[in-house]
């Protein structure tokens, strides 16, 4: 049984195959080209580069329910985001910060540097979240997003420090 003082916290860690059902509907909310529940499990279960995240909510009476997912590759000293969603009833509470903040210092345990993701020339609240974490504009792909041949915007941090993560946790 949860105590009453951990009602509404949120904890972060690795994903199981689970949460794959949560995840996947988490995609599906945020994304209008979601992977696939298949796509998730072979993170968890198969992909020995894939170092896929929860944040995970839990309530009163022991309810707990996944409300952000996240998927980073690592290889060798670099890593790269795939993916990181919060569900919209839990956005604007730093949860997709936090959620990245603690699987970054995860792998800078594990010897990565420098981190890459790709994210929408139009999502300006992701933007605004990595450039927190020292991410720079390494470039664009132009028409990257089948969906609505949106471009992608290439953003890299170079230099990977818990010093320059851990205030991103509060």
């Amino acid at each position: 049984m949860i105590d009453a003082a951990e009602v509404g916290k949120i904890v972060f860690r690795s994903m199981q195959l689970d949460d794959v059902e949560q995840v996947y509907a988490i995609d599906v909310l945020s994304f209008s080209l979601p992977w696939s529940g298949r796509s998730f499990r072979f993170e968890v279960a198969e992909n020995p580069t894939s170092r896929p995240w929860v944040a995970e909510s839990w309530e009163m009476g022991g309810k707990h329910q996944v409300v952000g997912m996240l998927v980073l590759w690592v290889v060798v000293d670099e890593a790269h985001v795939g993916t990181i969603a919060i569900h919209s009833d839990y956005r604007r509470q730093r949860i997709g910060q936090r959620l990245l903040a603690h699987a970054l210092l995860d792998a800078f345990s594990l010897g990565v540097r420098r981190v890459f993701l790709e994210v929408r020339r139009s999502n300006l609240a992701a933007q605004s979240m990595y450039l927190k974490f020292g991410f720079e504009v390494d470039g664009f792909r132009p028409h990257y997003y089948v969906d609505n041949n949106e471009d992608a915007m290439m953003m890299a941090l170079r230099n990977l420090s818990p010093e320059s993560i851990q205030h991103l946790l509060e």
